[in-house]
């Protein structure tokens, strides 16, 4: 049988924030929601997590949360008080307890099921991963005889000399849970801190095992915004280097940020400034940015897009977008289109072949194949109270500066005239003017300003 315990009661003061430090994110998701989703990975019998400041906020923060069970340690006098709290309230458990931090949100469900192993192969009482940190400082320093953990000294109770010590605790232990209950209340707090520390479980423990893992990249812990971005800046890079292994190709990778949901297929050029976040798809042979940002959205073949922002949309193969386009929620751009400057589209199917090149908003609107729509097209499709839609046929042009005052519906191969202000629905066909007659006064002159 396997439990699991995280903690996350800590108000996380060197975070400078009213949220909660495990509630801060990394690409998207919460510090313990990734710690939470590697764990569940194990499929463990019961996931405990330790909240207390605020913890209704951290409650209401976990995606699906069957199965998991919250305990509240208040007030929060250390790791090992949460792990003294747990057992009064599970006191009937057997097997395994694994504990973790919910700001060591890159650990590994592999690196666990290692640890799992090896405490296994030990029949030992406690297995605490380890790593070799070249700047340890914040640490607590681990001691070890042939592999056996003799003591573990926090940060800020070492000496001089076990400072040099540059074996560091991560944090991650697995327990026999008979042989933690024996011992779990016995700690004390007799430290600088005054708090109850569950590395101090060791020293009480017979078989206590130090597991090394050489890359501590997934080791690191968050106290600070630093180290927050220094995280951020491991999961980019192991995010980006799979991307490129599969075909991708990244012109200044540092400046671009991708989600870890998001699919990028071969023959993709990402340039400079890109960000692709959510649970994007671009598919092949696309090139995107520079200075270009995309939400959950479809990107199939061929696309290009510059200089653009585009939100939960469908963008069909060899379109073009940009620069500085806006692409809002529910629209789909179809093949062969353009999308062209300043050109804003929300809530709209834009057909086959449509050029929109220059200055237009297009809203809750229909536009059909091979349609024109000229500079300056406003689609006026909000009365004050509600949002009327706007259709448009195939083969229309539309000229520069028109207003279509929604609803209105335009047939196939209609024109409006530039700068016309059109209310009325149109046929197929038809030529549609509306705009005030021009009237030229000879030999004007215009009034002197006054001294």
């Amino acid at each position: 049988m396997l439990s699991v315990a995280i903690l996350a009661a800590g108000r996380g003061t060197r975070m400078a924030s009213s949220i909660p430090k495990v509630l801060h994110q990394l690409s998207g998701k919460t510090l313990l929601q990734r710690v939470i989703d590697s764990c569940k990975q194990l499929k463990p019998d019961n996931i405990y997590i330790i909240v207390g400041h605020k913890s209704r906020v951290v409650e209401d923060s976990i995606l699906q949360n069957k199965g998991i069970h919250f305990i509240v340690q208040n007030p929060q006098k250390g790791t090992g008080h949460a792990i003294q709290v747990l057992s009064q309230k599970v006191k009937n458990h057997k097997g395994k307890l694994m504990v973790l931090n919910g700001d060591v949100p890159l650990i590994k469900a592999e690196t666990l099921k290692k640890l799992i192993k090896f405490h296994d192969s030990k029949a030992a009482d406690v297995s605490l991963i380890t790593t070799m940190k070249e700047n340890p400082y914040g640490y607590g320093r681990v001691f070890t005889k042939d592999n056996l953990i003799e003591r573990i000294v926090e940060e800020k109770d070492c000496n001089k000399n076990e400072r040099l010590n540059l074996l560091t605790n991560a944090g991650i232990y697995c327990f026999s849970w008979e042989s933690l209950s024996k011992i779990i209340n016995a700690l004390k707090n007799k430290n600088k801190q005054k708090e109850i520390y569950l590395t101090d479980t060791i020293s009480l423990l017979k078989k206590s095992y130090s597991f090394e893992v050489e890359d501590d990249r997934e080791l690191q812990g968050i106290n600070n915004r630093v180290q927050l971005s220094k995280c951020e800046e491991t999961i980019q890079n192991l995010i980006k280097e799979k991307h490129m292994m599969g075909g991708v190709t990244f012109i200044n990778p540092s400046s671009c940020t991708i989600s870890e949901e998001s699919t990028i297929g071969m023959d993709v050029i990402i340039e400079a400034n890109t960000h692709i976040r959510g649970k994007s798809k671009i598919s092949n042979n696309c090139k995107i940015g520079p200075n270009v940002f995309i939400k959950d959205t479809i990107i199939n073949d061929n696309c290009e897009i510059i200089n653009s922002t585009i939100f939960n949309s469908k963008i069909m193969d060899h379109v073009k977008i940009g620069p500085y386009s806006h692409i809002r929620p529910n629209s789909e751009i179809s093949s062969q289109s353009k999308i062209g400057n300043f050109v804003e589209i929300k809530n709209s199917k834009i057909n086959e072949e449509v050029k929109i090149n220059h200055l237009s908003y297009i809203g809750d609107s229909k536009i059909g194949k091979c349609t024109n729509i000229g500079a300056g097209t406003i689609t006026a499709n909000f009365d004050g109270i509600k949002k009327y839609p706007t259709n448009i046929g195939k083969n229309s042009n539309i000229g520069a500066n028109t207003v279509l005052i929604a609803p209105i519906n335009l047939g196939d191969s209609v024109t409006t005239g530039a700068g016309s202000v059109i209310t009325k629905d149109s046929r197929n066909n038809s030529l549609a003017i509306a705009r005030s007659k021009q009237v030229n006064i000879e030999n004007w002159k215009r009034n002197k300003p006054r001294d």
